[in-house]
């Protein structure tokens, strides 16, 4: 505890968050000491008091945990992005105990009474807009998550939480270290056959970071990305394919007894708190409300899929076949003989516009399209800790000069970091009567690294990520919500990826495009013709890119409604039989692609029955869009109507209600389908 007494980092979060003090032997004693102050501070609240108050119970509440979420917010985001074995073993060890406290929450009966005691009193009866939500939403949440239970049932609840937390996180952990311990070497030339000088590039530089000759590949998202789409000799793509679909699948990485015990935990969590199956309980609160709704929802779009995804399947064999003669089709063929048939199509190649998407560039102009759309301005603002080099820190400022907050942007792989792009909250900032609190946040990617001098040239798949983190972001930076837990993204999972997909739309208009696009040498534009080949491709196998999502939501459903581990013990033959249709080419019989899939076993929740909000959301968001492409990709109007009926409200009301505000009506599937072609 010595460390502890001369003021550890952890224990007072404020921007600037101090990233570069924070210790692994700081973790378990303040997260402990932490975890008692929200002790104490629960107790306060609950203790009997002759009167309640909206300041003394819900905002009391609301703020509770603030401490302790934002020293874990920290913990855990180091743990994705700087990770090492102290840390990760200090994070390994504090998990269970947050966990333990946060699911304790909903089951303490003096907190339960005081909630209750307020919501009978008249200051509650008088409450409207968001104090109103955030009574019904607590009391909703409180009873969903145990709090009429017994006391072994509550015993049995805390006990299945903590489990899962430690469960989710060894899931995670697992599938980096599988992911970090495979590597390609080549050694000759020729082997390289395919790939565009990009990707040799960055291989050629990988060898030589290790001390190696030759080439290097890893299962890192660029790397395998070009190999599986360029890459001649199919059977060094099988080999890597099959790396890529069977991490974690078996020791010292095995994630399918953790995937068995997670489905199980989640199951008895539902039973106990009243729910026939998972999936109900995590929907109840979203705006799909069942599984079955969101299950019927996936089956339309499947159906009105599955057609243009048969005759795309018969193109693209028919197109190999004029090529190589050859017939059947492999997973490992799929992208590359999808990609030449793209270029033959449409006399495009992706590759022809990473010249054109240098990083840094790409970023000043996704900001300047935030300026145009919201009115708010972004600059570096250097001199404050980060966790590497690579990391660079912004602030966010109104067009009147008000701060708005502050984000960290790290947008390359390393091997102490986690796969994916992803966006985290770590100081969600209020808006209260007479000030406001601003945020901090972060967005981080896997994207193309700079090389041999040059900025990082990006494909336009790794630019639209980042625009996608940027909406996440948005959500957060322009949230004026008074209750901190209904503020920023913390909204309807299904809601979230609203913003997020929407903004990626900017990434295929002229007039955005003009803003970023530009070459990294000479500083011109993408010449017309090649942006117009971008664009006439965009739908190519629209309804092969649909179906995949489609599998992994149905898959997602499958395992949290049908599945019994009595009838089918072996879950990855079980998931490979649900995926199989949605597959254009037969899946190998160990292909084991679930015992990496984070979404749905990487946190105690997380997109576990959520899948389907992708496609949910992207719904709401082709249908948003045609309101800016109706009145001009740059409308100051629509974008300000935007930010004040969707952007700046967290979730301080239903979020269909949040949207009927913005489109005046209920949303139009019909927009998803021909924005696909598949209309």
């Amino acid at each position: 505890m010595g460390h502890l007494e001369t003021g550890s980092p952890l224990l007072d979060l404020n921007f600037p968050l101090p990233f570069d003090r924070v210790r692994a032997e700081d973790v378990q004693p303040s997260i402990q000491r932490l975890i008692e102050q929200a002790r104490a501070e629960r107790e306060r609240i609950a203790a009997a008091r002759p009167q309640r108050s909206w300041a003394d119970t819900l905002q009391a509440l609301d703020h509770m945990t603030e401490p302790l979420d934002r020293a874990m917010a920290v913990v855990r985001h180091l743990e994705s992005v700087a990770t090492y074995p102290e840390l990760r073993s200090a994070y390994n060890a504090v998990e269970p105990l947050a966990s333990e406290f946060y699911s304790s929450i909903p089951l303490h009966e003096g907190l339960w009474r005081a909630i209750r005691e307020f919501a009978s009193c008249e200051e509650a009866s008088a409450l409207s807009g968001v104090r109103r939500r955030f009574l019904t939403k607590t009391i909703d949440s409180f009873r969903r998550h145990g709090a009429d239970l017994d006391a072994e049932g509550k015993a049995r609840l805390a006990a299945i939480e903590v489990e899962l937390s430690t469960l989710t996180t060894r899931f995670s952990q697992n599938v980096l270290d599988a992911t970090n311990a495979f590597e390609l070497v080549l050694r000759a030339e020729r082997q390289l056959a395919g790939l565009p000088p990009s990707a040799i590039a960055a291989a050629r530089q990988s060898a030589a970071q290790k001390g190696l000759d030759g080439w290097r590949f890893t299962l890192q998202a660029p790397s395998y990305t070009a190999l599986m789409t360029y890459l001649d000799d199919e059977a060094i793509r099988r080999d890597v394919w099959q790396a890529y679909n069977t991490r974690a699948a078996c020791a010292p990485w095995e994630n399918p007894p953790l995937i068995l015990r997670i489905l199980e935990l989640r199951r008895q969590k539902a039973a106990l708190v009243g729910y026939p199956h998972f999936a109900d309980f995590a929907l109840a609160d979203r705006m799909a409300k069942s599984a079955a709704r969101a299950r019927a929802f996936l089956e339309q779009l499947r159906h009105r899929t599955q057609s243009h995804f048969e005759r795309e399947d018969r193109e693209l064999r028919a197109f190999r076949r004029s090529q190589d003669g050859k017939d059947e089709m492999h997973p490992w063929d799929l992208a590359y003989w999808a990609e030449k048939q793209r270029k033959a199509l449409f006399d495009f190649d992706e590759e022809e516009l990473r010249p054109y998407f240098p990083a840094p560039r790409v970023i000043e102009g996704m900001f300047e399209i935030a300026r145009r759309l919201f009115g708010i301005q972004i600059r570096p603002y250097p001199g404050v800790p980060v966790w590497d080099p690579q990391v660079t820190c912004y602030e966010a400022r109104d067009e009147d000069g008000a701060l708005l907050g502050w984000f960290y942007a790290d947008w390359h792989p390393r091997e102490n970091k986690r796969g994916g792009a992803w966006m985290d909250a770590f100081i969600t900032g209020v808006q209260c009567a007479d000030r406001f609190e601003p945020h901090t946040g972060a967005i981080c990617g896997n994207l193309t690294p700079p090389l041999d001098g040059r900025p990082a040239l990006l494909t336009h798949r790794e630019v639209e990520t980042i625009f996608h983190e940027f909406g996440h972001l948005l959500h957060q930076l322009l949230s004026k919500v008074e209750v901190r837990s209904l503020a920023g993204t913390n909204v309807a999972w299904d809601f979230v990826e609203l913003p997020s997909q929407l903004m990626e739309n900017w990434c295929w208009q002229r007039e955005a495009l003009d803003l970023f696009a530009r070459h990294y040498e000479t500083g011109e534009p993408i010449p017309e013709e090649l942006c117009q080949k971008m664009r006439r491709a965009r739908t190519y196998r629209a309804a092969t890119a649909q179906m995949r999502q489609l599998g992994f939501g149905l898959l997602d459903f499958a395992l949290h409604v049908d599945y019994d581990p009595a009838s089918a013990p072996d879950v990855l033959a079980f998931s490979r039989e649900v995926l199989q249709p949605f597959t254009p080419a037969p899946l190998p019989s160990d292909y084991a692609m679930i015992a990496g899939f984070t979404h749905l076993f990487g946190d105690p929740v997380g997109y576990a029955a959520g899948y389907y909000s992708y496609k949910w959301a992207e719904v709401l968001d082709a249908d948003v869009f045609r309101e800016f492409q109706a009145r001009g990709v740059f409308d100051p109007q629509t974008g300000r109507r935007l930010r004040e009926s969707i952007l700046s409200k967290g979730d301080s009301a239903d979020p269909a209600d949040l949207f009927r505000d913005f489109m005046g009506r209920d949303p139009d599937p019909e927009a998803l389908m021909q924005r696909l072609g598949l209309a």
